[in-house]
């Protein structure tokens, strides 16, 4: 057992650096083919894409990304009692790997087979592809966040530091992938853009094998993230019959996907919507009751429902937000000028601005709350999600604007590099500090449980963000100027309200 204080990685330990390449894969993965998959799902069947109208394919894509909030509910869970950190990471990484070669497969065989319709199998590999993403990402995401928590030991200072390293792994990951994963998917096949997403997941895992034993705490040398029963004293690693294990649930939880997804595709839909509409209400019923019989007392109560408040702020702020991936997305392909010196610039591309303001932006708002602390006038959360509301609404009247331009010709690219920048400053105004507001507020006993219902509340976001041009078109109302109204009206509710809610943090800031 090591007595030297590990600081192999820019004064961190070695394992930070393990830990944030294996999230870097991850997010390279994830983010590049969520850059191009609503390009994907409305492209021509001739060129191997899904051939949907807009509403279609942004029901599909909100329906995957409000699923991916919640299956790490479930893996959190399982990783903890069951399987062990790495355990988890690998089984879900391998099933994130398959599901984006199946999409892959199915893209393929969809333009090589063009026969002018939707095959069932390029519709089988696609929901299965979607289905094993959902799952593997449930098995990976809540853990390895764990994993680099534990590199420390309890009461390190520098533990903040790190785990803002790591946050820069998952931006830079989704900074650099619309650059090759998109490039490839609309300037050469869309098959390629999910290759590339799905070697993303093959790197992540050889990295995390190669490197596994820098894995542990800082100080003590114990290895962190096996399975429970283990001693992270004398194992360092899985060992041949873990990983045996490893393929073994990979496989099997796979093959079970495909099994349900052939189904689902089988039956009517009617009986997949009961399904679904029953699995979200026992779900919701299930974190309703804990909370329940897990909250006591006035100051608990109180604190539960400052969270109950702001998770409905936090459902307004994504379902905008995520408009990125749906509607801005369409508005880079088809309403902006992107030929530059005679070439045209893919509009996967856009979906990188985010995180390259997020490696910009967040240590310079990080350093702004610190000094506004030392002067004691740091905003009380409620009123940072006020203003996380009004940077959104101001995006969203901005893009309202030059979709109006649009109707005459395509606009400037720097309309939406605008409206990115807005919202990402939003988003350094709600998301981090919302995560960090779960962890003040909620009841001891139930802090996972918060979580996971704050993740849930960023679920729902992103499937009302997917349904917001169905909803409008319903309504007959041009979309981006009804979310910068209930955007701004909902700031101001924020704002009007935030001195009750702070009081009911009973000392909590």
């Amino acid at each position: 057992m090591s007595s030297n204080r590990d600081t192999a990685f820019f004064g961190h330990p070695a394992g930070l650096s393990t830990l944030f390449a294996t999230e870097f894969w991850e997010r390279f993965s994830y983010y590049g083919m969520r850059g191009f998959f609503v390009l994907f799902l409305t492209a021509e069947l001739a060129s191997g894409g899904f051939g949907l109208d807009r509403t279609a394919a942004y029901s599909i894509y909100g329906l995957f990304t409000s699923l991916v909030y919640l299956t790490p509910i479930a893996g959190g869970i399982i990783a903890d009692k069951i399987w062990g950190q790495r355990f988890s990471i690998y089984v879900g990484a391998l099933m994130m790997a398959f599901g984006q070669f199946a999409m892959a497969f199915g893209s393929y065989y969809g333009k090589v087979t063009h026969t002018g319709e939707l095959h069932h199998i390029q519709q089988f590999f696609l929901f299965s592809g979607l289905g094993l993403l959902i799952l593997g990402n449930g098995f990976f995401k809540p853990v390895i966040s764990t994993m680099v928590g534990g590199l420390y030991q309890k009461g390190d200072n520098e533990r903040d530091n790190g785990f803002t390293i790591f946050y820069m792994g998952i931006n830079l990951g989704a900074l650099v992938t619309n650059f090759i994963g998109g490039t490839l998917a609309e300037k050469i096949g869309w098959h390629w853009g999910f290759v590339a997403a799905g070697t993303g997941m093959i790197a992540s895992i050889i990295w995390l094998f190669l490197k596994e034993t820098t894995i542990e705490q800082r100080v003590t040398g114990y290895s962190i993230g096996l399975r429970p029963k283990d001693d992270g004293n004398i194992k360092k690693r899985l060992s041949k019959a873990d990983w045996g294990k490893v393929v073994i649930n990979a496989l099997a939880i796979s093959g079970g996907i495909l099994a349900i997804v052939f189904g689902i595709l089988s039956v009517p839909k009617i009986v997949t919507d009961i399904i679904a509409i029953g699995a979200a209400i026992g779900g919701f019923g299930y974190l309703g009751y804990t909370i329940f019989t897990n909250t006591n007392g006035k100051t608990e109560w109180s604190r539960v429902g400052v969270i109950v408040v702001l998770a409905f702020f936090n459902i307004a702020f994504w379902s905008g937000f995520e408009q990125a991936g749906t509607s801005f997305n369409t508005f880079a392909k088809d309403m902006t000028d992107r030929v530059v010196f005679g070439w045209e610039i893919p509009a996967s591309w856009f979906q990188s601005v985010n995180a390259l303001f997020i490696v910009i932006l967040a240590p310079i708002f990080t350093i702004v709350w610190d000094k506004l602390s030392a002067k004691k006038l740091n905003p009380r959360t409620p009123n940072k999600f006020g203003f996380s509301l009004v940077f959104l609404s101001i995006g969203f009247l901005i893009i309202g604007i030059a979709n109006d331009k649009a109707a005459t010709g395509l606009v400037s690219p720097l309309w939406l590099v605008f409206v990115y920048l807005l919202h990402t400053m939003g988003e350094l105004c709600m998301s981090p500090v919302g995560l960090s507001m779960i962890t003040k507020l909620s009841p001891p006993k139930i802090t996972s449980v918060m979580m996971g219902t704050w993740f849930a509340s960023i679920a729902l976001g992103n499937y009302l963000a997917a349904a917001m041009t169905a909803i409008c078109l319903w309504l007959g109302l041009p979309t981006f100027y009804f979310i910068a109204i209930y955007s701004i009206i909902l700031a101001g509710v924020a704002f009007l309200i935030a001195p009750k809610l702070n009081k009911m943090m009973k000392g909590i800031h």
